[in-house]
């Protein structure tokens, strides 16, 4: 598998493996998190591409199989301003992974986007709804720290942080 950018052409290939995760995530006791409002909206994805903040994995074949925004900088990401039930690990430059999701083609490729994620930037913050059980697990074998609880502005269901560094 690799990393590389998101292009225009990839957003068809994108909607699919949403729609992929959606069910998976309903099949596995999370049809809340994104499922009521199908998540994500195309107009984010694309501000994702345009930006410059959208990712995809790429299997051996050559074909996509997964899809997530990764951002890293300086107090990037708004809703991880307040935390309650906990605290964040470390203070600093951070990078952001949000919308990672797979086609469920190949074993491990959360795993290894998120991987990639850290790679980049040593330092990763994550966030996923408390219905999400597989997430966290992934997280955890990960060795992802969760410190507490962040709102989103979409919806009023509360989000397990997670850190590593």
């Amino acid at each position: 598998m690799k990393i590389r950018k998101t292009v225009p052409e990839d957003l068809p290939r994108l909607r699919e493996i949403y729609a992929c995760a959606r069910a998976f995530m309903a099949a596995h006791g999370n049809p809340n998190q994104w499922g009521p409002t199908h998540w994500p909206p195309e107009e984010l994805l694309r501000e994702d591409i345009r930006d410059g903040n959208s990712y995809v994995c790429v299997g051996e074949d050559g074909r996509v199989i997964g899809t997530f925004f990764f951002i890293q900088g300086e107090d990037i990401e708004p809703t991880y301003r307040e935390i309650t039930e906990g605290a964040w690990l470390r203070e600093g430059p951070y990078g952001v992974v949000h919308r990672l999701a797979g086609d469920g083609s190949e074993k491990g490729i959360g795993a290894f986007c998120l991987s990639w994620a850290f790679e980049q930037c040593g330092h990763l913050r994550i966030d996923t709804h408390g219905d999400n059980k597989v997430m966290q697990r992934l997280l955890q074998k990960l060795g992802f720290v969760h410190c507490g609880t962040i709102y989103v502005r979409e919806d009023n269901d509360p989000r397990l942080a997670y850190e590593k560094y």
